[in-house]
């Protein structure tokens, strides 16, 4: 199964992303050939150029505080396990404890780091990291992988409050969804949501096998869907197939 996943909010996109970008990096990170640990300080840098944006940090402390309300507003509901919501608030009050002592933007700390700075610099020129432009880069390459990886994970300390609190508000909005079966007739979809209820992420799983995939588009009104296929040369083309499948709106 492809599990596809469509934010309906400019700030559940910029979340996804950073998402993205901390799940690669910690595939990068436990491996320990050179180039791999250059793609991991590339990532470094790309979380810190999405989440220097000035409003990213109080508005996921703002989303964090309002699950904690929320979830404390259910204790003593018999129908709920205390056990259970204890566990969920521990999660939610650690992370947001750790993010809001982070001092600054995320990596904010990074940036007086004249080496890292350097590197930074010119990682996005094609060829612009070579051992004859950054010779101590390239000295730091060829160290033992363990150095490597103990300098990323210093690095990337200044950072985890902010991976760990996406990871807990990511989870708690697609624990709200409850996946259901739908199907496309001749490759189309469509559905209206409800009114007077706000969804933020939209969820779709595929059957490999199908070699389908979805192009999304929604609002808060109404969400379309059309199944597209690859052909030979690889572009997309609209199939005309009937097919099945699994669809999660969360709130």
């Amino acid at each position: 199964m492809i599990l596809y996943e469509y934010p309906f909010t400019e700030s559940i996109r910029t979340m996804l992303r950073l998402e993205h970008l901390f799940d690669r990096l910690g595939e990068l990170i436990v491996r320990d050939a050179p180039v791999d640990h250059h793609y991991a300080l590339a990532t470094i840098f790309e979380v810190m150029d999405v989440g220097s944006r000035a409003d990213l940090k109080s508005d996921l402390l703002k989303e964090l505080e309002r699950h904690r309300q929320q979830f404390n507003g259910l204790r003593g509901n018999p129908s709920v396990s205390e056990a259970a919501l204890d566990q969920v608030i521990a999660r939610i009050d650690r992370a947001f404890e750790d993010l809001n002592q982070l001092s600054g933007k995320p990596g904010i700390a990074l940036t007086a780091n004249e080496w890292l700075m350097s590197i930074r610099s010119r990682i996005s020129i094609p060829g612009g990291t070579c051992e004859f432009d950054l010779p101590a880069y390239h000295a730091w390459q060829q160290l033992p992988a363990e150095r490597r990886r103990a300098d990323l994970l210093g690095w990337t300390q200044t950072l985890a409050p902010l991976g760990d609190a996406l990871r807990v508000l990511l989870g708690l909005l697609r624990d709200t969804g409850v996946p259901h079966k739908v199907a496309a007739s001749a490759g189309q979809f469509q559905q209206s949501l409800p009114q007077g209820r706000t969804y933020q992420l939209l969820r779709v799983r595929m059957d490999a096998g199908d070699d389908l995939v979805p192009e999304i588009s929604g609002h808060r009104l109404m969400v379309q869907i059309r199944l597209m296929k690859q052909d030979a040369e690889g572009r997309l083309r609209p199939s005309t197939d009937d097919a099945q499948f699994e669809l999660t709106l969360c709130a």
